[in-house]
């Protein structure tokens, strides 16, 4: 048996993990792990993280100092953890790879056609008793050419749903996936995707080598009008760079479900509060932006999978057993 801090808690964590079938204790916290925050871990074999807890090299020093031996991350993405200090602390750090990919990829879908079509703009007009479809005039996703940057497991779900829908679509990734190519996924350079799609849509993770792909170079290749969807990671996107492109009217649409500094806004309640964010707050005043909070891996089949497999991670750390879930410095080019 394990006890196990668990950080940047919300009700439905909580509610997951007590209903789930382990002897590990779990203690819960709302506050995010960082350097400040580590004293709350006293005690404890293990932390559980999550997407914005920050895990740096001062946050896993004093972990060690507590003698804490895990972190159990909730998420796929490890880009928050520094690897090479955790190896070094002799810290063992556990990830959720692989989580109902459908989730993610049927979230673009949603964002995607929420757009193409107005249907946020349709369901507050007519709640207001406005049935006009002045303005509302949309666009379809049939025969559309759909570029992929990234095509794991999220942007495999992806292709699958897009090609369902009749669109033309070309991939960017080291890795082609033969069984994309089979569906008639066309795999060709980053410039030719980002010249070539009406609709980019982002799955790849946050490495050195993908941190901001998308800035104001990338974005000048990208056909004008064009739509922008990223539910990966906020800072695949330069935001600025992002923000001139749609008042110059290069960028036709962006949807984001993942933000650069979403760290200080999502996951939280600030409805009562002024957000001091400058670029959010830009992003929310163009017409033909959607943002939602981090919120496309929120779904039962999810939230169940990800509580099963951190558990797994802590049985397999308790038992001292190798695991698949594991990362470590060896993953990354560029560890240092």
């Amino acid at each position: 048996m394990a006890r196990i801090a668990v950080f940047s808690t919300q009700a439905y964590d909580k509610n997951f993990f007590d209903n789930a079938r382990t002897e590990h204790e779990f203690e819960y916290f709302e506050t995010r792990l960082r350097p400040q925050t580590v004293n709350l871990a006293q005690g404890f074999d293990g932390v559980c993280a999550f997407v914005n807890d920050r895990i740096n090299a001062e946050t896993l020093k004093l972990l060690a100092e507590a003698n804490i031996k895990l972190v159990a991350l909730r998420c796929a993405g490890f880009n928050n953890v520094d690897l090479r200090e955790a190896e070094n602390n002799g810290i063992r750090v556990m990830r959720v790879p692989a989580y109902s990919p459908e989730a993610v990829a049927e979230h673009a879908l949603a964002l995607i056609m929420t757009l193409a079509r107005k249907t946020h703009k349709a369901y507050n007009r007519v709640r207001d008793g406005n049935f006009s479809l002045v303005n509302l005039n949309g666009f379809i996703i049939h025969k559309k050419t759909v570029g992929v940057i990234g095509t794991g497991q999220i942007g495999k779900a992806f292709c699958r749903i897009m090609n369902g829908m009749g669109a033309n679509i070309i991939a960017y990734d080291k890795y082609p996936s033969e069984e994309l190519e089979k569906m008639g996924v066309k795999y060709t350079s980053l410039e030719e995707v980002l010249k070539n799609a009406d609709i980019v849509s982002l799955h790849c993770p946050l490495t050195p080598d993908t941190h901001h792909i998308i800035n104001k170079n990338s974005l000048s290749m990208m056909k004008n009008g064009a739509m922008l969807v990223n539910t990966s990671r906020g800072k695949l996107v330069d935001t600025s760079a992002v923000i001139d492109a749609l008042r110059e009217e290069k960028l036709g649409h962006l949807a984001i479900d993942v933000y650069e500094e979403e760290e200080k806004l999502f996951f939280r309640d600030l409805s009562e509060k002024i957000i001091r964010d400058d670029q959010i707050s830009r992003l929310m005043q163009f017409p033909n932006v959607l943002v939602t909070a981090h919120q496309g891996f929120f779904t039962k089949e999810s939230m169940e999978q990800i509580t099963q497999t951190t558990i797994k991670n802590i049985d397999d750390f308790v038992a001292g057993k190798e695991s698949d879930n594991e990362v470590n410095c060896k993953m990354i080019k560029d560890c240092k």
